[in-house]
């Protein structure tokens, strides 16, 4: 089977890896990380579609069952999920299993989705979920939408193409994105929660107002 995981990773960070390498252990499949050029519901990313694709590369390495896919970074427009698994269904075949991983707030924000629906025709879904967290969301369009396609056992994703639903549970983790970039225009300690290797291009590159961080306390 093949997992997909798409995002904008502005920047890619510890907690990113950490749910790709889960996935990708507990369903036994590589995991294929695309970067969104256009995300159509969030505020415009603070890197380049280029630069955050540049730090996935980085990041990855390492994890042999991790890949970068820069599939929407070449396709003009939006970066519409239900677009991408439309052109890897036309690549692989109806008969593939296919999953896309996502974190229990972007399932539960699924019906802001283009062509949501359409969807669970194409792929598997994989929810990340941290602990305290609900995984099938409050929405009734989403609930109607869900009933009857959880499954416990993640071997039933891998005998079908699409169409079923898999609660990942992850442990808890600090990082988040946005966390991130307001430390590193603040000067704060930023460092900790990225790869060394995304870290030190951020600070080779200057992104996201990158100034010098203060050292750590003795």
């Amino acid at each position: 089977m093949r997992i997909l995981y798409g995002g904008t990773f502005d920047p890619v960070h510890n907690g990113h890896l950490a749910v790709a390498d889960a996935a990708a252990a507990r369903l036994a499949s590589d995991v294929f990380m695309l970067p969104s050029a256009d995300p159509p519901l969030r505020a415009p990313p603070g890197a380049s579609a280029t630069q955050r694709a540049a730090m996935l590369d980085l990041a990855i390495v390492g994890h042999p069952h991790l890949h970068v896919d820069r599939r929407e970074l070449q396709r003009a427009g939006p970066s519409y999920t239900v677009d991408t698994l439309l052109a890897i269904r036309a690549e692989i075949g109806d008969d593939a299993p296919l999953a896309w991983l996502l974190g229990a707030d972007a399932f539960a924000g699924l019906p802001r989705w283009h062509r949501w629906c359409e969807m669970f025709a194409l792929a598997h879904l994989i929810v990340a979920v941290r602990p305290g967290h609900a995984s099938d969301g409050t929405d009734a369009a989403l609930r109607a939408a869900t009933a009857g396609r959880w499954r416990d056992d993640p071997a039933q994703l891998a005998r079908t193409a699409a169409g079923c639903l898999f609660r990942l549970d992850l442990p808890l983790r600090p990082e988040a994105a946005s966390d991130v970039r307001d430390r590193l225009a603040r000067g704060a300690r930023w460092q900790e929660d990225l790869p060394p290797a995304v870290a030190a291009w951020i600070g080779a590159q200057r992104l996201y107002g990158c100034r010098p961080a203060p050292p750590p306390k003795p």
